[in-house]
């Protein structure tokens, strides 16, 4: 009698039995595993009497409505696809957000992607942001709701026999990340136990940061009985390695900027040398990744999602793993598959 979606009094007048004896039957047939109940028809409430259907007939209903959806839609091109991303990344003029809530918003969408350091303030979020402000994202990390670090870990060098650690080579284009605090438990990878090759002047500050805890430059420098200088290459080194951040974004200008590292065009209106947020470890929580929030991250960052679109994304789960918490995302109906954009194979 289950041909379809049903409800225990309409089976109750269809075998003309009492209503309690109907139900005590589904209840039974449910335990056994071959039907299911729930809201199945379009436009019924939670306050509504529970729906019983066949698991099979479900599952072959479920399948041809995802099938029907699927074919609903009509593939872009490329180009359609860049211009769509301009508008969804607010690059494109008229997109663009505004003040600390707009920069909030842009960092939650851009989290976990990493970008050479130099260029997240001249590239990246002023092209984002309308009238951007460093200041912003300064009040932003000193609250303790953004922060800053590389998240890719520094893996040894397997091209011989024997594992090899690699030297780090701190640089302006060191790829480093914006993220929020709250996020960080699932976006930082577990770290392995061997550490980069670092110089001694690294070794000693991560040392003294290690006893200390977080702590200024001063500190640093008196910790470790190293030259400013000294600290402040070991600093962009650790930075570069992963393995430190600071409390502000205005830490790592000073590192960026070689003009306030070599003390030139002092006076009253240039910056100071040193930034006045502390220094700390980046630390690695416990928690283990997480292929569902990873893939709601993408979905937030590019609208529409495929496998060639993850050769930059370095943190991103294999795309086998994405693709089954993807279909069940389509299943519970919180998003839609299809064929969205023309070019890319494979499914979107």
């Amino acid at each position: 009698e289950l041909s379809g979606p049903v409800r225990a009094s309409e089976m109750a007048a269809r075998l003309a039995l009492p209503a309690w004896l109907a139900e005590a039957a589904l209840l039974r047939l449910e335990g056994s595993g071959e039907i299911l109940r729930g809201h199945f028809t379009p436009g019924l409430q939670k306050g509504d009497e529970i729906e019983w259907c066949n698991r099979r007939l479900l599952a072959r209903i479920h399948r041809l409505t995802l099938g029907r959806l699927r074919r609903e839609i009509a593939p872009v091109t490329s180009a359609q696809f860049v211009r769509f991303l301009c508008r969804w990344q607010h690059v494109s003029t008229g997109t663009r957000l505004h003040g600390v809530e707009g920069l909030f918003a842009i960092i939650r969408q851009l989290q976990g992607y990493e970008i050479s350091a130099a260029a997240w303030e001249s590239e990246i979020l002023p092209r984002r942001l309308a009238g951007y402000k460093p200041e912003d994202l300064d009040r932003l990390c000193l609250s303790g709701e953004v922060a800053w670090g590389r998240l890719t870990p520094r893996h040894p060098d397997t091209s011989g026999e024997t594992p090899v650690a690699r030297r780090v080579r701190p640089t302006r284009v060191a790829p480093l990340s914006i993220f929020l605090r709250e996020d960080s438990a699932w976006l930082l990878p577990p770290r392995d136990a061997q550490l980069p090759l670092l110089s001694h002047q690294a070794q000693a500050v991560l040392a003294e940061l290690q006893r200390r805890g977080a702590s200024f430059f001063g500190e640093l420098q008196r910790g470790s009985g190293r030259l400013a200088s000294e600290v402040e290459d070991a600093l962009w080194e650790l930075v570069a390695a992963g393995l430190v951040t600071a409390d502000g974004f205005e830490n790592l200008r000073a590192l960026l900027d070689p003009k306030r590292r070599s003390g030139q065009g002092r006076g009253r209106s240039a910056r100071p040398r040193h930034a006045a947020g502390r220094w700390s470890l980046l630390v690695v929580e416990n928690e283990e990744p997480s292929v569902e929030n990873f893939a709601r991250q993408l979905l937030r960052r590019w609208g529409v999602l495929f496998r060639d679109l993850l050769a930059r994304e370095t943190l991103a789960p294999p795309w086998r793993d994405l693709l089954v918490e993807l279909r069940r995302m389509e299943a519970r109906g919180e998003i839609r598959g299809g064929r969205f954009v023309s070019s890319p194979v494979g499914e979107q």
